[in-house]
């Protein structure tokens, strides 16, 4: 068991401080993020939390796993490590074709 913990569905007004302020009832809070987009600010409706042991994240898991917060049953578990991305497009190949400047003077092949 890890010390690290996912917890999903939250509101987007929840703050990392009233994430860290709910988990801290169920040990030490080493660290508490709400995952916000880069582009727009806003919160994900995710976050991580770390507690102090493995003991006092297993009391958090059993205390807190679909709880109403902020009007919103809460998914807390392990969080698990990022997987590496495999596969697909990776980004790589070619650009694009467009037009090719400086050939023929852009006049049309005549006979």
């Amino acid at each position: 068991m890890g010390r690290k913990l996912y917890v999903g569905n939250l509101s987007y007004d929840t703050t990392n401080e009233t994430l860290g302020q709910l988990f801290s009832a169920h040990g030490k809070v080493e660290s508490a993020e709400v995952i916000m987009d880069r582009v727009t600010g806003r919160a994900k409706g995710f976050g991580f939390v770390e507690m102090g042991s493995d003991q006092e994240a297993q009391a958090a898991i059993a205390a807190l796993n679909g709880q109403q917060v902020d009007g919103r049953a809460i998914v807390v578990n392990e969080a698990r490590p990022k997987e590496p991305r495999t596969g697909g497009f990776d980004g790589g190949g070619f650009g694009g074709g467009g037009r090719r400047e400086g050939h023929g003077g852009g006049r049309s092949f005549r006979r």
